[in-house]
């Protein structure tokens, strides 16, 4: 588990696959210890909210490839969307931001 810590928001603990996939989404890597500063998170949300808008759209060109009402091609779930996924997280950063705070992990 990795714990991200702001004063501006609660603790958010999240497993570390999911670390790496938001951290790597903005520019980061996970190390023992990190910082993302108050200066870079209009560039990391920005960067969120962009995979999140191009996930969207793969996800509805997708959408059409269901076949939940043809008898021959058995139910599957449909996994969390990746707004839904880092939304927590992208509300940490938003939260960040608007309290002038760092988001940290390993301290």
């Amino acid at each position: 588990m990795i714990t991200f810590k702001s004063r501006a928001a609660q603790d958010l603990q999240v497993l570390k696959d999911f670390a790496v996939l938001v951290l790597g989404l903005v520019g980061k890597s996970l190390d023992e210890r990190g910082v993302i500063a108050y200066d870079e998170l209009d560039g990391a949300i920005a960067k969120l909210e962009d995979a999140v808008a191009r996930a969207n759209h793969e996800r509805s060109e997708h959408a059409g490839h269901f076949h939940e009402n043809e008898p021959d091609h058995p139910h599957h779930e449909v996994p969390p969307s990746l707004a839904q996924r880092i939304a927590p997280f992208l509300g940490m950063l938003r939260e960040a931001k608007s309290q002038n705070a760092d988001v940290h992990w390993g301290f």
